[in-house]
């Protein structure tokens, strides 16, 4: 018979997994507390950064439906559950990666398939969707200035055609009076 807090450990994760945008399952062997709060505090609002055990989780993603991830599951291991855009998570793991070589990036699970460390590295060099949509409203600006630009042209060429041809008239007028 499971004990009850084990399965509501398996519900919980499996609920984690369904919810969750992207997640990305990590090795944290020889990382301290405090690191591992540090990393919590960095993956900030919205990114829950869980140890697991192994058995619980390959029984939360059987549940869950999540296929792909059980070579993953060997030794210690954290989740990363991501809610809304994995860029931003991404870059912190990679980051926090580099700077503390025990935290290993094992791979993850985005859009419904197992997606290996190397696509969680590249995700991790996306611009992050403020930056994207920042770099898209400037493309945008500089099409409608370009736009209006070509619009006005006409306009200022009739106005200065209509000005040379009032100064030549009035040179035409003072040769003519001299």
């Amino acid at each position: 018979m499971a004990k009850p807090e084990k399965v509501d450990a398996v519900n919980e994760l499996s609920e984690r997994f369904n919810k969750a945008t992207a997640t990305v399952v990590t090795g944290y062997r020889g990382l301290s507390v405090a690191q591992l709060e540090q990393l919590r505090k960095d993956l900030g609002e919205g990114t829950t950064y869980r140890v697991a055990k192994n058995t619980l989780v390959k029984r939360a993603t059987a549940e869950a439906g999540v296929e792909g991830l059980d070579e993953l599951f060997v030794g210690p291991i954290a989740l990363t559950f991501i809610e809304g855009e994995p860029v931003d998570a991404a870059k912190t793991l990679r980051d926090f990666a580099k700077d503390h070589k025990a935290l290993e990036i094992k791979g993850g699970y985005m859009d419904g398939r197992a997606i290996s460390t190397a696509e969680v590295e590249r995700i991790a060099e996306l611009d992050s969707r403020e930056v994207t949509l920042g770099k898209l409203a400037g493309a945008m600006k500089a099409k409608l200035n370009e736009t209006a630009g070509l619009f006005a042209a006409p306009a200022s060429q009739v106005a200065r055609m209509a000005d040379a041809l009032k100064s030549k008239k009035s040179e035409g007028a003072d040769t003519e009076s001299a």
